[in-house]
């Protein structure tokens, strides 16, 4: 039986080494740009006739709706096959839903408009079928 005892402690190490290396000011840092861009990532959909914002975005979470579960699932299913952005369906209070988690330290505007263009162009192509 192979032991990775060793490597396992090696990694553990090396995280630990880099969280440390950012400090409690740099740990705040990071996790706010995150709940930020998550709370942009919130607000371009909100624009878009027929999407809901389920959560109060106060975190790096997101749960968006399409009216009902059939459409909510395709537009769902439209983003993972587009390949822009990872995205998932979940379910929520009875609902299916998009969920969003950013949690990519190097979540910029860019991305964020990315994730914002995704659904507004699954949303229309659910719609134009």
């Amino acid at each position: 039986m192979a032991n990775f005892t060793g490597m396992a402690t090696g990694r553990w190490r090396l995280l630990a080494d880099a969280g440390w290396d950012l400090g409690r000011d740099g740990v705040a840092a990071q996790v706010n740009g995150l709940a930020s861009a998550a709370a942009r990532i919130a607000a371009g959909p909100r624009g878009i006739d027929g999407v809901e914002v389920l959560n109060d975005v106060q975190y790096t979470q997101v749960s968006l709706a399409f009216g009902d579960n059939d459409t909510t699932r395709a537009v769902t299913a439209r983003i993972i096959a587009d390949g822009r952005v990872w995205m998932a369906g979940s379910r929520w209070r009875d609902r299916d839903i998009l969920r969003v988690s950013v949690s990519n330290w190097r979540t910029g505007a860019g991305d964020v408009d990315t994730a914002v263009d995704a659904v507004r162009s699954a949303l229309g192509a659910v719609r134009a079928h």
